[in-house]
């Protein structure tokens, strides 16, 4: 309830009655500060009137005057320059490190915000904020969406950062482990990552001019030439067509040659997966799309349009997964390509946060502008999030739209973030919102 608190402070969302101090001296609040949400005081250069005196410096908000003593503010030089201390509930005085009595200023939040923001955390309503949806303007919603989209490509950015530091500064193989983990395609995401930091792509190039020996190491990292990584009852097949006997007898091969160690096959996941998922297959179209020589930093940085980009992506399986979904189990004929669904969930999650990535890390802002011309110009996404939101009213018109509305339920609905999201904060100000529940509720309690 103190973020609630620093919320009202924030917004000015003060009860509509002269403010004082507990020592009866008037208060008027000229500035409420810059929100510090790092250590050290709760809003540093707020400017308040106090008794008609203008002071100039922090204010520190607590629910209790006691939890300054429970913070051990009291001998903490950094809060010496606190001008007013705001509580919820008074039950003592306070003093700075140097001796000085801080004034206090009792709020109290107003009943209509509190109430609000209850709904906000307690409804089981997915989004708990669909009322107010309809009544927003579509300027304020569009804003919203816009700081949302740039919001999630910062992130996506800071993880592809991230792996490149673990590739020793390497943006190549940042690159293909980016594209490795959305090979995944979100079930196996985390073994896919797993799996490219274990396979040293130095190695692999002697060799990549054999798809064969492509294949065996792409499929060896990952544990899956193991004898036990083939459920028993599909073994004795296996072994009968001979191309896993033969991959796997390369693998050893390549294994001896440059000490090769597999990851366990047991971190990947088939329960519920579709049989196009299945981890063998990707790594099939992943070891076609590196032996062709387009699964490259370069080659995408060379792409100027989106279609360049789908067609450099875009792969499919190897001969016997053409027929098979793995080792010993026989499909029907198919060339097992890449989806229009998933080339476009690849240039989501890889190719466009790549570029973005790699523009923001050099200064170069065109490779920025590109990765944002991409999302506008790539059609929405189709799951039951981005139709959620649709239900409540909201417009999407592109990929960045529905980038933006997944970030506003992982990042902010899901967390209960309320007060930091700008749907959140036209809630809570309304004093006004419709009482009516919105004409598709019915199809979002089905849904949820």
């Amino acid at each position: 309830m103190e973020l609630l608190l620093h919320y009202v402070w924030k917004h000015r969302l003060l009860p509509a009655r002269p403010l004082a101090t507990t020592d009866g001296r008037s208060v008027e609040i000229i500035d409420p500060g810059l929100h510090n949400r790092h250590a050290g005081p709760d809003f540093f250069n707020a400017k308040v009137k106090i008794a008609g005196t203008l002071w100039v410096g922090n204010v520190e908000i607590h629910l209790r005057s006691s939890d300054w003593y429970a913070h051990h503010h009291e001998h903490d030089e950094a809060y010496n320059n606190v001008v007013l201390h705001v509580v919820e509930q008074v039950d003592g005085e306070v003093t700075t490190a140097d001796g000085k009595r801080l004034p206090q200023l009792q709020v109290d939040i107003p009943d209509e915000v509190r109430r609000q923001y209850d709904e906000l955390l307690q409804s089981d309503q997915y989004p708990p904020c669909y009322q107010i949806i309809p009544e927003m303007s579509r300027l304020k919603l569009h804003a919203w969406t816009s700081a949302l989209q740039t919001e999630r490509l910062e992130q996506k950015t800071q993880a592809i950062a991230q792996r490149a530091k673990v590739c020793e500064g390497s943006w190549e193989a940042a690159y293909f482990m980016t594209l490795a983990r959305n090979f995944g395609f979100g079930v196996n995401g985390d073994a896919f990552e797993a799996w490219a930091q274990n396979l040293s792509l130095s190695s692999v190039a002697h060799h990549r001019d054999d798809l064969f020996q492509v294949e065996a190491f792409f499929l060896g990292q990952a544990g899956l030439l193991a004898e036990e990584a083939i459920p028993e009852r599909y073994r004795r097949q296996a072994q009968q067509e001979g191309y896993f006997t033969r991959l796997r007898s390369e693998y050893l091969y390549l294994a001896r040659k440059f000490s090769l160690q597999p990851m366990d096959h047991k971190r990947w996941r088939f329960l519920r997966l579709r049989p196009q998922n299945f981890p063998h297959v990707r790594l099939s179209q992943l070891a076609n799309l590196y032996y062709s020589r387009r699964s490259g930093l370069s080659q995408l940085l060379d792409c100027e349009t989106l279609d360049a980009v789908r067609d450099l992506l875009r792969t499919e399986a190897t001969p016997y997964w053409q027929t098979h979904y793995s080792f010993g189990s026989e499909s029907p004929q198919s060339r097992k390509q890449l989806s229009k669904a998933s080339l476009n969930l690849l240039l989501i999650n890889t190719a466009i946060p790549m570029l973005f990535a790699y523009g923001r890390h050099h200064g170069n802002e065109r490779l920025c502008d590109r990765a944002f011309d991409f999302l506008e110009q790539l059609p929405a996404e189709k799951n039951h999030v981005v139709s959620m939101w649709q239900q409540c009213g909201m417009e999407v018109d592109n990929a960045g739209d529905s980038q933006a509305l997944l970030q506003l339920k992982r990042n902010y609905c899901d967390r209960k973030d309320c007060l930091r999201c700008r749907i959140g904060y036209e809630y809570l100000s309304s004093s006004d919102k419709p009482k009516v529940p919105h004409p598709t509720i019915a199809l979002l309690a089905e849904e949820s």
